[in-house]
Parts: structure tokens; sequence; C-alpha cells
């Protein structure tokens, strides 16, 4: 697991005024890991993408779009570096186009929140999951806005294969994917703390 807390720093008070810049799809790339529980940020992006128009610039460390959400242009973000290695992708991205870690918003799968629950955070620690921690050492702070969404828990404790495999048919993983889509739309139109008040605990939204 990375360890990236050893190096981040904690910073308790976040400017609640900066608007997000960056979205940013956690998962893993190939038709391997392509509808498996781990990759639901790229679900989500890549559905974002779909309905607001647009197509993916593809490079060598992620794929990148750019669309059109009110108040401005966002910059939509798949890393191609696996899931516990998409720190280097988005640093790789921060010296190409200049933001701070709280115009960053990270979306990822979460097995401790029930399935299509939402969750959205200024900050915090990376609650275990890896890409979250890889992220946060490569911003060298915890002060990252995140979107968790809800895949639900394994009943027997195996984290790893529950995440790395595919969602059963009959789940309802389309609406939790739109349920992202509206998640992201809101922090860009309204503002995070918005957001937050409207999506964290309504897991109908």
């Amino acid at each position: 697991m990375v360890t990236a807390m050893a190096e981040a720093t904690t910073t308790p008070e976040v400017q609640s005024d900066i608007p997000i810049r960056v979205v940013v799809g956690l998962g893993n790339p190939g038709l391997h890991y392509a509808n498996t529980r781990h990759n639901i940020g790229f679900m989500v992006v890549d559905r974002l993408l779909t309905v607001v128009g647009g197509r993916w610039k593809e490079g060598l460390v992620s794929d990148v779009a750019v669309i059109g959400l009110s108040p401005a242009d966002i910059i939509l973000v798949k890393p191609k570096t696996f899931m516990n290695h998409s720190g280097q992708a988005i640093k790789d991205l921060q010296k190409e186009n200049s933001f701070v870690p709280a115009q960053l918003l990270v979306v990822f799968d979460d097995f401790n929140l029930p399935f299509s629950k939402v969750r959205l955070r200024r900050g915090g620690s990376d609650g275990g999951h890896n890409g979250l921690a890889s992220v946060i050492e490569a911003m060298g702070t915890d002060a990252v806005p995140r979107l968790r969404l809800g895949i639900g828990k394994t009943g027997d404790g195996d984290d790893i294969n529950f995440v790395l495999n595919e969602f059963p048919h009959d789940a309802p993983v389309d609406a939790l994917v739109e349920r992202g889509c509206r998640a992201i739309k809101s922090c860009v139109n309204d503002g995070l703390d918005a957001a937050m008040n409207r999506f964290n605990g309504c897991p109908l939204l």
C-alpha cells in the first residue's frame, strides 16, 4: 500500500471559494479492468464526456479531455499509470496545466460506502484507498477534494478480489454512474460546499 501520509501535509483549513478545474477518474487501464468495481471512476468521467460532448486525447500517461461546464472549461483525466500510481499522472498533468490541489476533484470507488451512496469531501485521509493515497502523496497535501462512490462491501473480507471483479449483472451501476456525473456537475456549477450539502447522505439524488 502507498504510504502517502508520511510525506503529505495536513491542511485543516481549506479555502472554500476555489473552483474545481480538474476532474480525475481513478481506475486501471485496459479491457481486462474496464467493467470492474475499481473502475467506477473511469466509468463516471467517460459518461460525463459523452453527455457533455467531447473526445479523449490519448497520451502516454493519461487520457485527457476538455469540456465546457459553467462557469469554465474543465479538464477530465483518466490516468494510465494503474490505480496505485495515479499520483504520477496527476503530477505530470500539473506541470502542463497549472492548478492547486484544491482545484482537483478525484473520483473513485469506496467499498466502505453502501452501494449507490456518494460522498463528497474537501480533504482528509486516504481511507485506505491506494489510488487516493498516491494522489495525496504527489500533491503533498491531503487537502484534495474527492468524490467517493459507494460500491458496497464484500461479505468475505477479500477486498482485493472484490474491487477487481465486475459488478453483478443486476446491479444498478448506470444509476450510480449518473449520480456521480450529477455530483461532479454540482461541484463545478454550484461549488463544493453546495454539492456536499446536496449529495452527502442522499443516495437517491
